[in-house]
């Protein structure tokens, strides 16, 4: 019989406190971004009721559908690729974008961030496995986007985010986070201000990430289990 969804975050939980406890972490260092994409309002409820506040979306119009059949005190974030058309929405409806992979992208978050009144915290995307069915900026070159999506007045850039190659080795997933990791502590030097947020690792390779640096990991199919995937009509 399937674990619960208390029992299956109950061992999430464990994962995470022993990752942290490998590389001398707090636990409070990581937040536990739970993906909810795909899922029903009633499943994000039944996770809030657990503890849960921060979960995970990748597209806007799924969200806008649900948003209010879910309980109103959630901090939604935005973990999937963005397209330019659908930016005054998510800079309205999500706390914090992980997924920034262009400056036109970023300049146009901006210019809804100035018509809203709205600062927006915004993670950039970096591809740094290389593949090419993967977003994100390329690490060759990135620091002149850096430079000018930092310039961007409604733009809070709080760190960047990666997707490691999938890989049932998940030790080969250590590389893209260790050079995600070098690469904010790069633009921090650059910078001269602090990025504090690195959002890698998702479920089946986050320990790896937390050892590496994560403060954001995403955690969906070990958490919400099968995803109900509703039928077209």
């Amino acid at each position: 019989m399937p674990m619960d969804l208390e029992g299956r975050l109950e061992r999430i939980n464990a994962r995470i406190e022993a990752a942290c406890d490998r590389c001398g972490r707090s636990r409070d260092e990581v937040t536990l971004v739970a993906v909810s994409k795909t899922h029903e309002a009633s499943a994000i409820s039944e996770a809030a009721d657990l503890g849960l506040t921060v979960f995970g979306e990748s597209k806007v119009q799924e969200l806008k559908g649900k948003i209010g059949r879910c309980p109103q005190h959630l901090t939604w974030h935005l973990i999937g690729h963005l397209q330019s058309n659908k930016a005054r929405d998510a800079v309205f409806l999500f706390k914090m974008i992980h997924s920034v992979d262009s400056v036109s992208l970023a300049v146009e978050l901006n210019k809804h961030a100035e018509k809203q009144a709205r600062m927006v915290p915004v993670l950039l995307q970096v591809n740094v496995s290389g593949e090419a069915t993967k977003y994100g900026f390329r690490p060759d070159g990135f620091q002149e986007a850096f430079d000018q999506i930092v310039e961007l007045p409604r733009l809070e850039v709080h760190g960047l985010m990666t997707m490691a190659p999938w890989t049932p080795e998940v030790e080969k997933t250590r590389p893209a986070f260790a050079r995600l990791r070098e690469i904010r502590d790069e633009m921090e030097e650059h910078l001269g201000a602090p990025l504090p947020e690195l959002s890698m690792g998702m479920s089946n390779d986050f320990e790896i990430a937390i050892e590496e640096g994560a403060t954001l990991v995403r955690v969906g199919s070990d958490l919400f289990w099968k995803r109900s995937y509703a039928k077209k009509k």
